[in-house]
């Protein structure tokens, strides 16, 4: 087995174990039980100097732990998006790959997007509107026509 297998199944058995609601209590039992020496090294340089290295060592180890769980997690989530992307019909598949693009490129096409969602949004808010006209018309009893075909119609 390589290294890198070996390190990406302790990263993976590392962050489960990390987010387990044991092992926060656990950490909670180990900052109480430094507390409650304080008193008995009296809250000397040494008694401080071993929580600070503990944590210090602990942070330093999690954040590589923790960056390899999300680059990876990443990278599944960007597989399953672009399958997605690939198989809908009609789906632009130059979305494919935008992770792999300039930031100018993102740009553009975030302006591109934002320019298609407020078109869309503004043909929302026109059909919302007809919508609430047509019930309000249906409420009030009134209808867009001339006063003698509407009468006409509701006589009818």
């Amino acid at each position: 087995m390589s290294i890198a297998n070996s390190f990406n199944r302790f990263a993976k058995w590392t962050a489960r174990t990390a987010g387990h609601p044991g092992t926060f209590g656990m950490a909670v039992a180990v900052i109480v039980i430094w507390a409650v020496t304080g008193p008995i090294f009296g809250f000397s340089d040494s008694w401080q100097l071993v929580i600070n290295t503990g944590t210090t060592i602990v942070t330093f180890l999690m954040v590589f732990l923790i960056q390899n769980t999300q680059n990876r997690d990443s990278t599944a989530m960007q597989i399953k998006l672009d399958e997605l992307i690939r198989a809908v019909r009609g789906a632009h598949n130059e979305l494919v790959d935008l992770e792999d693009m300039t930031e100018e490129e993102l740009e553009q096409m975030k302006a591109h997007y934002t320019r298609l969602a407020e078109r869309a949004r503004a043909r929302l808010r026109r059909r919302t509107r007809q919508a609430e006209e047509g019930e309000h018309q249906a409420e009030t009893g009134k209808t867009r026509g001339s006063g003698k075909a509407a009468t006409k119609a509701s006589t009818a």
